[in-house]
C-alpha cells in the first residue's frame, strides 16, 4: 500500500458515548456472543491476550502493535433494512479501561475494518470501534453499490451512527455501565462522517475531530473528476509525474519566502501568484520544463472549476503540494497505477450516481452531473448543514482541520465550510464550541514538507492537548479548557512519526494556529522550534 493512499484509508480518532447510566451486571467476554441489541447481533467475541499481531500494514509500517494490551475482541453487523450488513469490531480493554468509547473513520469507499486505529485506541485504554459502513471493498472499488440504495445509505451515513449505537451497549453489556464520554476522529472520507455525526447524530459524540473532511462529496468528486478531464482534453496536456519536481522547485522559488522565513513550505498558499508559464519550453521539452498545453494544465488545477452550486464553492488546488505520495498519487498517477482521483471519481459516477458500468470519464459533463449527483446523493453524502445547534446544546465540541498541500481534497473547502457555521451561528457563538486549523505544507490527512504529526489519528500520540488534537478536543470537552496553539511535528519519517513517534527521529516543530492566525517565526532562535513562533493576525 503506498503512502498516500495510507493517509487516505487509515484514520483514527477517538470516541466514546454520552453519560453513564446505572450499572448492570456484566456478561464475560464470550458471553456477549449471540447477543442482540436492537437490529445489531454480536457475532463473535473472544478474548485475546497482550501482545497479538493484528495486520501485516503493522509488520510493514514497523508500528509497535504488540505492545497492545489483553482485550476482548468483538465483532458483530447492524442490519437495519434487508439489504444491510454492517460491520464492526469493538476491542475492549481486559483491564484498565478509561471509561471512554474510542471511534475512528474510513476514507475512500471505507469498506474495511480499520486495525490500526482499534490498536491505537485499545493500548490508550479505550474501547476502542470501526466500522466498514455496510460493505466490503477496497481502495476506489465502487461496485458494492450496483443496485443496492440500502447500502450507500449505509455508506453514507447509517452505517457510523448504527455502529456507535451498538457499540455503545455492547460496552454497558460487558462493563456493566456505558462509557461516560465518546469521541470520534478521522481524516477525508472519514472526516465527512465526522460532520455527518455532527450535523446528523449529536448524540453519538461529544468530541468530534475532523480532517481534511470531504463534506461536499458531491462538489469533491464532481472537481476530481473535472480535474482529470482537463488532463485529458488534448493530446499532450496530461502531466506527468517526472514534471513534479520542476513544478514543486518553481512554486518554492516563487512564494516559499512570502512568509519570511525560506524553509521548503509555502505557508499559505493563498497569498502565491505562481505562474506556470514561468516553466514554459524554450526548446526541446524535457522533465524541467511544460508545453503550453501543460501549462494550462496546471494553471487549471490551481484555479478550480469556479462558480458554485447551491452556495457550495468549487475550488481549485493549492500550489506547495506537487511532491511526495501527494499529486503522484491522486493527480498524476504513475506508470502502474492510474491517479486515484481519476479511478475513485469515475468508480462514484458509475456505480452511485448512475449505475453504469460503462460509464467514463470521457463523458463528464462538469455542470450537469455535478448537478445530477448532488440531486440524487446530496441527500445522503453531503454534510454541508452549518447549523450545528443540537451538537452545541449537548456539550458537544469540534475540531476541524486540513493540510494546506492536500493533493486530494481542495484546502480552502474547509475554511468555507468553517466559514459558514460562523456566519450560521454568529462567531462569538461558534467560537464557544468549533475551531479550524490550516496545516501548512501538509499533505491528505498527513505526510509533506511541513511539521504534520499532531495526534489527528487519535489516542496513543500522547495526552498533551498542546501537541495533540485528539488531547486536546478530549479537555475542551472534559475540562472545559479551549484549545489554543497546537504544535505539530516533523519526524524523519511521517508514518512512525504520527502512529510511532519513538520509532523514528524528530526533526522540526511548529505551532498551528487558530484560524484565521498563522504561525510568524520571530526572527529569533531556531526556525526548527516551535518556541521561535507565535500567532498572529494574518
Amino acid at each position: 500500500m503506498k503512502p498516500g493512499y495510507f493517509w487516505s484509508l487509515v484514520s483514527a480518532g477517538v470516541c466514546a458515548a454520552g453519560a453513564a447510566t446505572a450499572a448492570t451486571t456484566p456478561l464475560t467476554c464470550e458471553g456477549l456472543a449471540g447477543q442482540r441489541f436492537g437490529a445489531a447481533e454480536i457475532l463473535e467475541a473472544k478474548a485475546r491476550g497482550g501482545g497479538s499481531e493484528f495486520s501485516m500494514m503493522d509488520l510493514f509500517f514497523g508500528l509497535p502493535f504488540a505492545e497492545v494490551p489483553a482485550s476482548c475482541r468483538v465483532s458483530g453487523t447492524v442490519r437495519p433494512t434487508s439489504d444491510s450488513d454492517i460491520r464492526f469490531e469493538l476491542w475492549l480493554p481486559a483491564e484498565g479501561w478509561n471509561g471512554r468509547l474510542f471511534a475512528s473513520g474510513n476514507g475512500g469507499f471505507a469498506g474495511f475494518i480499520d486495525t490500526i486505529s482499534l490498536g491505537l485506541g485499545l493500548r490508550a485504554g479505550y474501547a476502542s470501534l470501526s466500522t466498514d459502513t455496510g460493505h466490503r471493498s477496497k481502495d476506489t472499488d465502487g461496485r458494492w453499490a450496483l443496485g443496492h440504495p440500502e447500502k450507500i445509505i449505509d455508506y453514507g451515513h447509517r452505517g457510523v451512527h448504527e455502529a456507535a449505537v451498538a457499540a455503545k451497549a455492547t460496552i454497558k453489556a460487558y462493563y456493566g455501565e456505558a462509557p461516560k464520554r465518546s469521541y470520534f476522529s478521522s481524516c477525508s472520507n472519514g472526516g465527512r462522517q465526522a460532520l455527518m455525526e455532527a450535523q446528523r447524530y449529536p448524540e453519538d459524540y461529544d468530541g468530534i475531530l475532523a480532517g481534511a473532511p470531504a463534506f461536499d462529496a458531491s462538489g469533491a468528486v464532481s472537481t476530481m473528476a473535472w480535474n482529470q478531464q482537463q488532463l485529458r482534453r488534448e493530446p499532450g496536456a496530461m502531466l506527468g509525474k517526472a514534471k513534479l519536481p520542476a513544478i514543486a522547485d518553481a512554486v518554492l522559488k516563487s512564494c516559499d519566502a512570502i512568509d519570511g522565513l525560506v524553509d521548503g513550505v509555502v505557508d499559505d498558499p493563498r497569498n502565491c501568484r505562481f505562474d506556470p508559464a514561468v516553466l514554459l519550453c524554450k526548446g526541446k521539452e524535457s522533465d524541467d520544463c511544460l508545453t503550453a498545453p501543460q501549462a494550462e494544465s496546471l494553471r487549471l488545477i490551481y484555479a478550480g472549476p469556479g462558480g458554485s452550486h447551491l452556495g457550495q464553492p468549487h475550488r481549485g488546488y493549492e500550489p506547495g503540494g506537487e511532491l511526495g505520495h501527494n499529486w503522484q498519487d491522486w493527480t498524476t498517477g504513475t506508470w502502474r497505477r492510474e491517479p486515484a482521483q481519476y479511478s475513485f471519481s469515475t468508480a462514484f459516477f458509475r456505480y452511485l450516481v448512475y449505475g453504469d458500468p460503462e460509464w467514463d470519464n470521457e463523458r463528464f459533463e462538469f455542470q450537469r452531473d455535478r448537478r445530477v449527483m448532488q440531486e440524487r446523493l446530496g441527500a445522503i453524502l453531503d454534510a454541508v448543514d452549518p447549523d450545528l445547534g443540537r451538537f452545541e446544546a449537548r456539550g458537544g465540541k469540534l475540531i476541524l482541520y486540513h493540510g494546506w498541500s492536500d493533493g486530494a481534497l481542495a484546502p480552502r473547502r474547509t475554511v468555507d465550510y468553517y466559514e459558514s457555521v460562523r456566519a450560521r451561528m454568529g462567531a462569538a457563538r461558534s467560537d464557544g464550541f468549533v475551531r479550524l486549523y490550516m496545516a501548512p505544507g501538509v499533505q491528505h490527512c498527513g505526510g509533506g514538507p511541513g511539521p504534520n504529526a499532531f495526534g489527528q489519528f487519535g489516542p496513543g500520540g500522547g495526552n498533551d492537548p498542546h501537541s495533540n488534537f485528539a488531547a486536546a478536543v478530549e479537555a475542551w470537552v472534559e475540562q472545559g479548557t479551549a484549545p489554543g496553539p497546537v504544535v505539530a511535528s516533523k519526524y524523519e519519517n511521517d508514518i512512525k512519526g504520527i502512529l510511532a513517534p519513538q520509532k523514528t527521529e524528530l526533526k522540526r516543530t511548529r505551532p498551528l494556529c487558530p484560524y484565521p492566525q498563522v504561525a510568524r517565526w520571530s526572527g529569533k532562535g531556531s526556525a526548527h522550534l516551535a518556541s521561535s513562533f507565535s500567532c498572529v493576525a494574518p
